[in-house]
């Protein structure tokens, strides 16, 4: 099987809330569009630091993470971050990755979704 991809809107859930009790508008707040590699291997969600200037996503804490080479490193993690794919959604946290690495959609926002990857497709 190879790399799947899914095109994946991104919210901070924070504005949302806020749009919803009036105190910012509708027009302000912060989400994107983008392509985004589905990694059942992994756990949570991970956007890189370019993606979390865009959408200015709360910090929350730092926590350490073993990384596919066995690396274990430190990293922040921010939300609540609001995930839309297709007529689905799920709010979680996100590791913020250096630079412009690229950001992967993990398990557990996967699962709050119910969706699967279908291996033929």
């Amino acid at each position: 099987m190879g790399l799947v991809y899914a095109d994946i809107e991104l919210i901070n859930a924070v504005d949302f809330e806020n749009a919803g009790r009036n105190i910012i508008g509708e027009d302000e707040v912060r989400s994107l569009r983008i392509n985004l590699l589905v990694d059942s291997g992994a756990y949570i969600m991970a956007i890189n630091e370019t993606l979390q200037s865009q959408l200015e996503l709360p910090f929350i804490e730092k926590r350490k993470v073993q990384v596919a080479d066995s690396r274990v490193v430190e990293y922040d993690v921010v939300g609540p971050v609001t995930v839309k794919f297709a007529n689905r959604k799920a709010t979680c946290s996100a590791f913020v990755l250096p630079g412009d690495c690229e950001p992967l959609l993990g398990a557990i926002p996967m699962e709050e979704m119910d969706v699967l990857i279908h291996p033929l497709r």
